[in-house]
């Protein structure tokens, strides 16, 4: 392998893989740089596996452009590829009076965000939907649905790695310089260590995105934001029939959108994630915590049986604010934002990153393609 290659990318989660497969399309040489054994074993294997629609982010925010387009883009990917997928759609449930106010907040912020399908439903139709779930009132959302997230990744690698670009597993990134008369230096460790040279870097790295910033010479440390870890839990439904046909979730939560029901696409039933602040990776899930589980779903289910939650698994969100600060957006940096030419760094891409991939992809060529 030579020690040059055009395009560096770190990290194969998701977002990763549709970025080197944008840059792979647009005929470039890429590799991709990731430290375990293969692609998508952390936050984007960790999650709910939910198509968003792109209802509850600010008007103007880029999670609330990106989930809006990256919908879009991945429901017409998914469909030509194979890629198996549901639009199954979800019901967002009021349990008192006081939460329909933000119910109505919801619809308001989804037509500004261009999601103009959302629609009120009253206790009855909500019944005759979905006959366990209790509620004052809810919004439906059809075009929010479910995916098979290892095999969109699985698509993603295909196509990138069919127009040329490489992956390196087991390959992390220890350190890495800007070069002075353009382009970048990179080492790595693993197997196989690497003293690598590119003219184009990208910081996919997720969880770990701040700690690759902060490792490369060159770039401005002010520019790294601070890293938080949201643990999710999720826990299984054990020995009852799922009784759901749709997602089911409650009025949203500060850090996260409530412990809500998600199915798969085989149709079992699992709930989360709930919101957890730690202070490094652990994915471990406590069963001690379902009881808290029990309380939350039993709002909007009250025929939970006692006994029935089994810990499954746990996903931890890359968040950019600390415990009790307003949710922030998406931070895509580019040459404008830290004065580096031709890097790009993603930092805090949670949820709806999964849904977004495709259109982040679109933003990562567009601010390559300004600053050329």
């Amino acid at each position: 392998m030579s020690d040059h290659v055009e395009c560096i990318v770190v990290g194969a989660g998701v977002v990763g893989l549709a970025v080197a497969r944008a840059l792979a399309l647009s005929g470039r040489e890429v590799i991709v740089l990731e430290k375990t054994e293969a692609i998508g074993t952390e936050t984007s294997s960790r999650h709910s596996e939910v198509v968003h629609a792109g209802i509850y982010y600010p008007p103007g925010s880029l999670k609330a452009e990106l989930c809006v387009r990256g919908k879009h883009l991945l429901y017409d990917f998914m469909e030509s590829r194979g890629v198996p997928h549901s639009r199954l759609g979800k019901l967002i449930v009021a349990t008192s009076d006081d939460q329909m106010p933000a119910l109505e907040q919801i619809k308001q912020r989804a037509a500004a965000n261009g999601v103009p399908d959302l629609e009120w439903l009253t206790p009855a139709q909500v019944k005759a939907l979905e006959p366990a779930v209790e509620s004052v009132g809810a919004l439906i959302s059809p075009s929010t649905g479910i995916l098979d997230s290892h095999s969109y990744m699985l698509a993603l690698q295909g196509e990138a790695e069919d127009h040329g670009a490489m992956l390196a597993f087991h390959t992390p990134v220890l350190s890495g310089r800007v070069r002075g008369n353009g382009g970048f230096e990179i080492e790595t460790g693993g197997d196989s260590p690497m003293a690598l040279s590119c003219d184009i870097l990208v910081n996919a790295a997720g969880l770990y995105a701040q700690a690759l910033g902060r490792a490369i010479e060159g770039i401005p440390a002010e520019t790294v934001p601070p890293a938080y870890f949201c643990k999710g839990n999720y826990y299984t439904l054990s020995g009852v029939k799922t009784p759901f046909s749709r997602l089911i979730y409650p009025a949203p939560e500060q850090a996260g959108l409530g412990v809500h029901v998600t199915l798969d696409l085989g149709g079992q039933c699992r709930f989360g994630p709930d919101v957890e602040w730690i202070d490094g990776i652990d994915y471990d899930v406590d069963p001690g915590r379902a009881e808290k589980f029990y309380a939350a779903v039993r709002k909007y289910w009250p025929g939970l049986p006692d006994g029935s939650l089994q810990p499954g698994y746990a996903g931890i969100r890359p968040k950019i604010q600390a415990p009790g600060e307003p949710a922030k957006d998406f931070m895509i940096q580019g040459p404008q934002d830290h004065g580096i030419a031709n890097h790009i760094a993603l930092y805090g891409i949670e949820s709806p990153g999964v849904t977004s991939s495709l259109a982040i992809a679109e933003k990562v060529m567009a601010l390559l393609d300004e600053a050329a």
